[in-house]
């Protein structure tokens, strides 16, 4: 096999779990029953001599076992997982099912070593486990059919919580297959007229928003104080009482969900996945289902073995390597960036939480998110249309822009965060924090879900928690909804906003919110009413004489509207702290939600949301318009905090610095600093251990490389070991498959 197929097999082997399928025809027209009930491989770790007289041969109890890999093993495994494979590689089917088989028998080695090694060492937790303990577990859950009887045995190897886990998964999973189906059902309803009244076309969400958090999963209390999963798969039958945390999709009825899950059960009964005889009112009475169940246990069995050789990897990664490992990344920086612009600029436009620059080319780089209050389409043809700007000699329409300024009107930008597929909205009339701009008729926040906190029991939040989004900006307007013939209606009345009004709510949230912005000095209320009156956008003999521009030169100066910042980050003794841009609770993290929020609800360059810090801004010449560009540099040498109000052709632009290397210049330090352990937290803990400081998401990058690499070499290792003199593959059996489209 070459290199491209064995990386593809081990991937699969590992990842291969949970797969449902919504729809597919038999892939033979044989026998099905009989053809799907071979045995395609074998896997028995106990041949190998460690089991018989090696350093394992006390375990052997644990691997006695031949497992049975079935044809139909195979054909579901390629139905969930190996026809995308085959997609994206380009291969035959001759080479999807050899690949196949090839995953199958590495995972069975890799889940029944496993076993081995979590009674030998104990799990990443500190559970211990024993073979009595095993056998007498195994022999309490006994079942005729096999792979309910393997799962019940791995289960010995999980917690409560894991089992809990492995099950929702695995019925999250097929719920979305049926509700797939169930989808199709309803669209074509109704002469194949949808139902649905919601926006195609829905604004921009936060990256994260009403995201599901990966290790959720819904419980409740039943006798005696246990724990039970509030969950269920839903086939038409069941009442909503009986479903738990299950939400139906949009215009299910019992009839359409009844369709659904006979058509979803009629495709796996077309590969033999559902045999005749079996009571197909109880999903998870199914083979399939126990077949399935089998999967989820392993993959929950081969995180754990992961989760253990990760941890013990990581006891490697101490303190001294990891400030050596910072302070070799950092004169690297030095060395490298600070003679190279173009490699520098490279690494600069790349960051993110896992990529670092840790050193500049030159000092007044930075980020910026610019928020766009726009012309509308009359006003940009009016400007467009003028032809010497008020005599203008130099052809250009700056005077005729600045009176066509005083006319943007901006409204909130999110109403389609209401009326799309899904209605993200919230009455937050309740929340004494909700900024409405002391407007009784605001009252309407987002995401409820992504702010919710821990569930009770201590079950983790089904929602992760909206990150760089403060939450609290009502939307700006008024909203009433109205049920109509099943649908909610809505009718919007935004507030029309000009700059002034805009730099009123961003000052006033930011202050609502725990930070307060100051303009600098000159740019006051007095200052901006003048500003629509100037028309010296030149430099003058006088200019030139004082050294400010040369003579005819358009002095950007004259540009801007209004300038500040975030008062915390200017005074000498509180600036602005890189390593804690991304910590909530932070005054850098306040400031840069809040403002990030205001873009998701006016900006209308909708390329700027959702970036990871705004746009890279370089001291240098730029492909950005040149009043934004001499903005963008202004507010980047002024410090992170620093905001640029200035009109472009395209309408206003409030432009607001995130990071500057400037902060840690005017300081003497470097920008970030990495701190292996911080005992003292008058100033708040900025160490590795801290979620969202610069140490942590450096250490996390740092330990992800090592310690995945060296799980992955383990696994490998502990597979190339076994799989020769423990596995036989049977090729034959599988040869019609192989020989499909040939």
């Amino acid at each position: 096999m070459n290199r491209k197929k064995k990386a593809a097999a081990v991937a699969l082997a590992a990842a291969m779990a949970c797969g449902t399928l919504a729809g597919c025809d038999a892939l033979t027209t044989t026998n099905v029953t009989k053809d799907y009930a071979q045995i395609i491989a074998e896997v028995n770790l106990s041949q190998h001599k460690d089991f018989r007289e090696g350093d394992y041969k006390d375990y052997a109890g644990l691997v006695s076992d031949t497992v049975k890999i079935m044809k139909r093993d195979m054909v579901a495994s390629f139905i969930s997982s190996g026809y995308s494979l085959q997609q994206q590689y380009g291969w035959t089917y001759a080479d999807t099912f050899k690949t196949i088989a090839e995953s199958l028998v590495s995972r069975q080695v890799y889940v029944q070593f496993a076993k081995v090694f979590l009674v030998e060492n104990g799990d990443a937790d500190g559970h211990k486990y024993s073979i009595p303990d095993y056998q007498a577990y195994v022999t309490a859950h006994p079942s005729d059919n096999e792979d309910e009887r393997v799962s019940n045995a791995l289960s010995y190897f999980l917690t409560e919580e894991e089992r809990m886990k492995a099950d929702y998964d695995l019925m999250a999973s097929i719920n979305g297959a049926i509700d797939s189906i169930e989808e199709g059902i309803i669209e074509l309803s109704e002469d194949g007229n949808s139902s649905t009244t919601a926006s195609s076309d829905v604004r921009t969400l936060p990256t994260g928003a009403e995201t599901e958090n990966a290790d959720y999963y819904p419980v409740k209390t039943v006798n005696n104080g246990q724990k039970a999963l509030d969950y269920a798969i839903y086939t038409g039958r069941e009442s909503a009482t009986e479903l738990g945390e299950y939400e139906k999709v949009e215009g299910s009825l019992t009839s359409t969900r009844k369709k659904a899950y006979v058509q979803y059960l009629s495709n796996l009964a077309s590969n033999d996945l559902v045999r005749k005889g079996e009571d197909t009112s109880d999903m998870t009475k199914l083979s399939y289902y126990f077949m399935q169940r089998r999967a989820s246990y392993e993959s929950a069995i081969i995180n754990k073995l992961t989760d253990k050789l990760e941890k013990n990897a990581e006891l490697s990664l101490d303190r001294a390597w990891a400030e050596k490992e910072y302070q070799n990344d950092l004169e690297n920086a030095k060395s490298t960036y600070g003679r190279d612009r173009s490699a520098f600029e490279t690494a600069f436009d790349a960051i993110s939480d896992s990529s670092f620059v840790l050193a500049p080319y030159d000092e007044n780089y930075g980020y910026v998110i610019n928020i766009l209050l726009p012309f509308s389409d009359l006003q940009t043809q009016q400007l467009g249309e003028v032809s010497d700007d008020f005599g203008d000699g130099k052809g250009n329409s700056f005077s005729a822009r600045t009176q066509l300024l005083r006319q943007i009107k901006a409204t909130d930008q999110r109403s389609t965060w209401f009326t799309g597929e899904t209605d993200y909205s919230y009455d937050a009339s309740s929340d004494t924090e909700a900024f409405t701009g002391d407007d009784a008729d605001r009252k309407y926040l987002f995401f409820e879900n992504s702010f919710s906190e821990e569930e009770e029991g201590g079950a983790p939040a089904k929602y992760e928690r909206l990150k760089n989004y403060f939450g609290k900006y009502t939307y700006n307007g008024t909203v009433e909804k109205q049920d109509k013939d099943g649908d909610t209606e809505y009718t919007f009345t935004p507030n029309k906003i000009n700059i002034d009004d805009f730099l009123k709510e961003m000052k006033d949230y930011m202050k609502a919110a725990g930070v307060e912005v100051e303009a600098f000095e000159g740019y006051d209320e007095q200052y901006r009413t003048a500003y629509f009156g100037n028309e010296e956008y030149y430099f003058t003999a006088e200019d030139e004489a004082a050294g400010l521009g040369e003579e005819g030169d358009v002095n950007y100066n004259k540009f801007i509207y209004d300038m500040g910042k975030v008062k915390a980050f200017n005074t000498e003794d509180s600036f602005y702290d890189a390593n804690q841009i991304f910590l909530p609770g932070t005054k850098e993290n306040i400031a840069l939600s809040v403002i990030n929020e205001l873009s998701f609800a006016y900006n209308t360059d909708t390329a700027g949301l959702n970036t990871y810090l705004g746009y890279s801004i370089s001291p240098y010449k730029t492909s950005y318009m040149s009043e934004f560009e001499f903005a963008a540099q202004l507010a980047v040498k002024n410090g992170a905090g620093t905001y640029v109000v200035v009109p472009t052709d395209y309408g206003w632009h409030i432009i607001y610095c995130t990071f500057s290397f400037a902060d840690a210049a005017k300081k003497g330090t470097d920008a970030f600093r990495f701190v292996y352990e911080d005992d003292d937290e008058s100033d708040g803990k900025v160490d590795r251990t801290v979620e969202g400081t610069f140490s942590y998401n450096y250490f996390e990058a740092l330990k992800a490389t090592v310690v995945s690499q060296a799980a992955t070499n383990m696994q490998t290792e502990y597979v190339n070991r076994y799989i020769d003199d423990c596995s036989e593959i049977f090729e034959s059996r599988f040869a019609d498959l192989m020989r499909i489209g040939g």
